[in-house]
């Protein structure tokens, strides 16, 4: 049972989060833009878990920084906001916070997991909510005790205490507006990143994590895999590792989003005004690849562009792109040559192509 002190300093806690939210509460962007802000954990002099050759900063951040740029790529309506873009240390409280003040529509903490043995493997998911296991709780314990590397940290968290489970009662206590839509994003993100490696994923969990409680919005904490395993460290460390986390975030998201619109009544802007969907004009498109058969939405051959498809001669050819203007197609086509290095112009008329 609680002293009285214990319960005093969990009323105080539960105050200060919830005044940190009200000061910050989510609104309607003015922009008309769907904020996501991405929050590579660690940096700095806080480098996280080490395993035999590299840092989780460093792997949060490539990943972060990989997935922010098909949001933006791939999305005119997405505004991507990073909690850091470079190798620094930001303290706990200001990662939820540039979120809250960015009114933003989903965030997103990027992690890499660790643990004392070797064996453990596997991508998870975690929305707020009370660790109902000591593994879990174990977990936000770790991501939690960055706090000891802020200054002023007991007067900052109200006493919060990492390390003591009393201290986690207040999860207990606080109403998760964002539950259903947090859970939602989470089960999308587990399910893409099981398709990242050859062994099982951990699922979808919850846990107290004070990065995630201050936020006020869908939220999610997600641990790529586990540094402390050789196997996953070395593909956590590849550039294919990298590209595929990246891609499953995005994926994830772009799914999310689009659940997003549909229930919020908006419109692709893209095949509002696109020429060929109103069957009249001209378009530019650039044709990428073609297969004899018709690849899944999340192919790896896509390298993580959204792209569009249409079929000659039992062929289905894909393409990135669409617009009436030359010198934007042509630019287009420039940036993708980096990773089609046969990309080339293609052109439409009233929804036909034009040779």
């Amino acid at each position: 049972m609680m002293g009285k002190e214990k319960i005093v300093q969990v009323v105080i806690l539960i105050t200060f989060l919830s005044f940190s939210c009200l000061s910050f509460i989510s609104a309607d962007n003015k922009e008309n833009l769907f904020t996501v802000v991405l929050d590579p954990g660690h940096g700095g002099k806080d480098p996280g878990a080490i395993g035999r050759k590299g840092k989780e900063k460093n792997i949060n951040l490539s990943v972060a920084l990989l997935a922010g740029k098909l949001m933006e790529e791939n999305h005119e309506d997405v505004k991507v906001v990073y909690t850091r873009k470079r190798d620094v240390f930001v303290e706990l409280y200001k990662r939820a916070d540039i979120a809250n003040k960015n009114k933003a529509n989903l965030f997103i903490s990027i992690h890499t997991n660790s643990t004392g043995g070797t064996q453990a493997r596997g991508p998870e998911v975690f929305t707020l909510g009370v660790s109902r296991t000591k593994e879990n709780f174990e977990i936000a314990k770790k991501e939690n005790e960055v706090i000891y590397l802020e200054d002023n940290y007991e007067e900052k968290y109200e006493g919060f205490n990492p390390g003591s489970s009393e201290s986690y009662i207040i999860f207990e206590f606080m109403q998760n507006k964002y539950a259903e839509q947090s859970i939602s994003f989470a089960s999308f993100v587990q399910e893409e990143l099981n398709k990242c490696v050859s062994w099982k994923g951990r699922g979808v969990k919850q846990a107290g994590y004070l990065v995630l409680a201050r936020a006020t919005m869908p939220r999610v904490l997600i641990e790529l895999d586990f540094i402390s395993n050789r196997a996953a460290e070395d593909y956590l460390l590849s550039q294919e590792g990298q590209k595929n986390y990246a891609n499953a975030i995005y994926t994830a998201f772009k799914h999310y989003k689009a659940d997003y619109d549909r229930k919020n009544g908006i419109s692709d802007k893209k095949k509002e005004v696109s020429p060929q969907n109103e069957q009249t004009g001209a378009v530019y498109k650039v044709q990428i690849l073609t297969s004899s058969k018709k690849l899944p939405e999340n192919s790896l051959q896509f390298k993580g562009y959204n792209v569009d498809y249409y079929e000659e001669n039992k062929i289905y050819k894909y393409t990135y792109g669409e617009t009436s203007d030359w010198n934007e197609i042509s630019e287009i086509r420039k940036s993708l040559l980096k990773d089609f290095k046969d990309a080339f112009i293609i052109r439409f008329e009233n929804g036909k192509r034009i040779k």
